[in-house]
């Protein structure tokens, strides 16, 4: 089951479940038939929308996002959630207006709905959906790896807080295809930065940046890079031994990489060859953390 079937499908149950009663629909049409235009047509559905009782503002809810009404849809869980807090209907009402939200694209609504969701009722059996809505608010907002990277930051705060309270929801495994992409950008982001530095020669900038991507992101595809580009600034340094090292550590977990050939073409054509770090050093505990990386 992709993403959207799974964000999906809990409304979809919802709906079936509500049955919206021709007599609901029936009196809200006849309701609108019966009004003539002006201010009083206004007027009218203010007050309606003030004294419906929660179940009908539910179903009416629920029958105009089936119908794709939106707008609509939201006003009527927003209505319920205001005027008739902390009941079973507001509940219900709060973690549609969350998907409603997500599905119109206010990210930001979405999130602060399912958040609150979440709060109040964390042991629900729609606590797991009101989490996989956040993190789905989020991972849509990411943007490309040129510009800040907090959306993807809180991608993966929402799928990891996801993965570790229900890992066995049909939510987790989407959680952590999304967890490994947003890890990826935000790794990404610190490649960015380093090869900013390492074009101006500011090789120890480069470096920490680089070792951060291997101590932080080492499930990551950046990896593999970042010990390219750590043999590179340590050799431009005239840090033998390390550039030897970053390259054994390379070649160790990525063999087949270009980025290994690259950094053996490096260092042979200087007389030189990988070799690994001393026990204990931090090349030895990032050979170990990668290998041991799922």
């Amino acid at each position: 089951m992709n993403e959207a079937s799974k964000l999906s499908a809990r409304p979809v149950q919802w709906i079936q479940r509500a049955a919206v009663s021709a007599m609901v629909l029936g009196a809200t049409m006849g309701l609108g038939g019966c009004m003539s235009g002006g201010d009083n047509d206004v007027n009218v559905l203010a007050l309606a929308a003030e004294t419906d009782p929660p179940d009908v503002l539910y179903n009416q809810g629920l029958a105009n996002l089936q119908a794709g009404r939106l707008s609509e849809a939201s006003k009527k869980f927003e209505a319920i959630d205001r005027q008739h807090p902390y009941t079973e209907w507001a509940r219900k009402a709060l973690i549609m207006e969350a998907f409603t939200s997500y599905r119109s694209g206010n990210y930001d609504d979405a999130t602060s709905a399912a958040k609150r969701y979440v709060s109040l009722y964390p042991g629900s059996e729609d606590a797991a959906y009101a989490e996989y809505i956040i993190g789905l608010s989020h991972y849509r907002q990411i943007p490309d790896v040129t510009r800040d990277q907090k959306q993807a930051a809180y991608t993966a705060q929402a799928m990891r807080a996801l993965m570790e309270r229900f890992p066995d929801t049909a939510y987790a495994s989407d959680a952590k295809s999304k967890l490994r992409i947003a890890r990826d950008q935000l790794a990404g982001k610190e490649m960015l930065v380093g090869r900013y530095y390492l074009e101006r020669n500011d090789y120890l900038a480069a470096i920490n940046r680089f070792k951060n991507v291997v101590d932080v992101y080492p499930d990551t595809r950046q990896v593999e890079e970042a010990l390219f580009r750590l043999t590179e600034s340590y050799y431009a340094m005239g840090l033998i031994r390390e550039a030897q090292a970053s390259a054994s550590v390379l070649g160790q977990n990525f063999p087949d990489s270009p980025w290994y050939q690259n950094a053996y073409s490096l260092l042979k054509g200087h007389g030189l060859s990988p070799q690994q770090g001393a026990d204990g050093s931090w090349f030895a505990q990032a050979a170990k953390k990668i290998v041991g990386a799922s």
